[in-house]
């Protein structure tokens, strides 16, 4: 898997039940030779997914291409990746939370 095809799939991952009344701009910048910058727009129970970067994010998370992969298939837990600085973040910590939920991951 890589990271554009991760991301392609993200919209087929959203669980619509965990963002009841959520409406919510999420930035993903990916380092590395196979990085990126995406974001999704969630609002009125969709999610929908942009590449580049957005004008105001509610959150922000910097993560390295090798390890954002291996957090999407499993091999990485989020909360691991969170507490050894692997996954950064800038902003909305609640949403952050709900993340996991939403995606599946």
């Amino acid at each position: 898997m890589t990271v554009r095809e991760s991301f392609e799939a993200m919209p087929g991952r959203f669980r619509s039940e965990r963002a009841q009344g959520l409406r919510a701009v999420i930035q993903y910048d990916i380092t590395g030779a196979e990085g990126g910058t995406y974001h999704v727009v969630i609002a009125d129970g969709q999610c929908v997914l942009h590449e580049g970067p957005a004008a105001a994010p509610d959150l922000t998370l910097t993560m390295a291409a090798d390890d954002w992969i291996a957090m999407v298939t499993g091999k990485l837990s989020g909360q691991i990746a969170f507490m050894s600085g692997k996954l950064r973040h800038r902003g909305d910590m609640s949403l952050l939370m709900r993340l996991p939920g939403m995606f599946g991951i």
